[in-house]
């Protein structure tokens, strides 16, 4: 989580990232729970 950060404070558009990277993760995990679901 440390790393994260300081990779995403190093970025200009830092909170573009952490949007699309936010958003990634949580389709990710929608979409597995959904497979494990059926």
């Amino acid at each position: 989580m440390n790393l994260l950060s300081e990779v995403t404070r190093e970025l200009p558009a830092s909170p573009v990232f952490f949007g699309l990277f936010a958003f990634g993760v949580l389709s990710l995990l929608l979409y597995l729970t959904l497979r494990i679901d059926r």
